[in-house]
């Protein structure tokens, strides 16, 4: 079983945090890029024939920026290629600004089961600080129009003065709208970014602030029926995200599209973050891959303890041992004795303890030494 990504590289307008590979100029590029990318997408089925496709996720940029019917051509040729199961989650991004319910009807057409909507925040002043093509309104009719549909919503925390009662409201509104998952993710200034000035000028929250507020945003959510099963993803119980935890479980998915990335069989690669690059290599038969690493021994021990103690359900102790014929309690006896008051045994399970899930990298790490 693997997961599918599809990157869509368009979007209306770069907001000011962005570092991913999207590109607001070059929407007329499109349609050339998605037959590129329904041509991609039929050479990985023959690269990988035998592979179930459990979960396809639409992320970008902002793929509902596109007509619906080059996002539902896409998902047509992962089902003409690849054996998809009955029951896969579909998920596609949206912004509330670039979507109607024109093309929500495609794409539930296509099988389109669910819908991550990219919030962020719910005030207006904020959003037009961050370059958003939305308002907090624009998300409610975005939300009405996918009533009874299974919604996420992403929130950022550390903004300009944000304060944890902002971000409540922000809560109540993604709840207003019938949200039943939310990823709160605390804001990371990437150099080269338009926010980057902001954060070097000391115009953002700092990261105790930012720790606080999101303490008392995971109670709040708690409350609301929310529940944290990976340190930046809260949910209603039977409203997980499949898709994601394919990845924290280091399970097999397979990357299409400009800056995608894929790891089938040990292997981690990408594709080239420029679209011209990227649709060349494609006309011409050549691999889009610009990197390509055989991620085994240390390096594959450290991702599986890496990404698991990220969730609520930790780590396996016994699957770790059968993986790697190791044994993790005499490995890392020295770690398991330094971090003891941060870590907690449960059965089979090794997991960091609820109140230090926030602050897991400095955990995590000395499981590198």
């Amino acid at each position: 079983m693997a997961g599918l990504y599809i990157h869509i590289p368009f979007c209306k307008q770069k907001c000011t945090y962005c570092d991913f590979a999207s590109f607001p100029k070059e929407i007329g590029k499109a349609e050339s890029y998605f037959a590129c990318l329904y041509r991609e997408i039929e050479g990985r089925s023959k690269q990988y024939p035998d592979t179930v496709v459990d979960t396809i996720y639409i992320g970008g940029g902002t793929p509902s920026v596109v007509e619906a019917k080059f996002i539902a051509g896409a998902i047509r040729q992962v089902k003409k290629c690849f054996t998809v199961k009955k029951d896969a989650e579909i998920t596609i991004e949206i912004n509330p600004g670039t979507v109607n319910a024109e093309k929500i009807k495609e794409y539930k057409s296509v099988g389109i089961n669910r819908f991550s909507i990219g919030l962020q925040t719910g005030w207006d002043e904020q959003l037009k600080r961050l370059n958003r093509v939305h308002t907090a309104k624009d998300f409610l009719l975005c939300a009405n129009m996918l009533k009874g549909e299974n919604i996420s919503a992403d929130i950022l925390l550390g903004l300009h003065n944000q304060t944890a009662e902002e971000v409540k409201k922000t809560v109540d509104l993604a709840l207003a709208g019938g949200v039943k998952h939310i990823s709160m993710y605390a804001l990371t200034p990437e150099v080269g970014t338009p926010i980057y000035t902001d954060y070097l000028n000391g115009e953002l929250l700092s990261d105790d602030e930012v720790a606080d507020i999101y303490d008392e945003i995971r109670a709040y959510l708690l409350e609301k029926g929310l529940y944290r099963y990976e340190v930046s993803n809260f949910a209603v119980k039977g409203f997980e995200s499949r898709h994601n935890y394919n990845y924290w479980e280091r399970g097999e998915y397979i990357g299409v599209g400009v800056s995608a990335s894929s790891f089938i069989d040990g292997r981690r690669f990408t594709n080239t973050f420029k679209i011209d690059e990227y649709m060349n290599a494609v006309i011409y038969n050549k691999n889009p891959e610009i990197s390509s690493d055989q991620i085994e021994g240390a390096d594959a021990e450290f991702e599986y303890i890496m990404l698991g103690l990220r969730t609520i359900k930790g780590i396996s102790i016994a699957k770790y041992n059968k993986l790697f014929s190791a044994d993790f309690d005499k490995k890392y006896a020295d770690v398991l004795n330094k971090k003891s008051r941060f870590l907690v045994r449960d059965g089979d399970n090794l997991k960091i303890k609820d109140e230090y899930l926030y602050v897991q990298n400095d955990i995590i790490l000395d499981f590198m030494k």
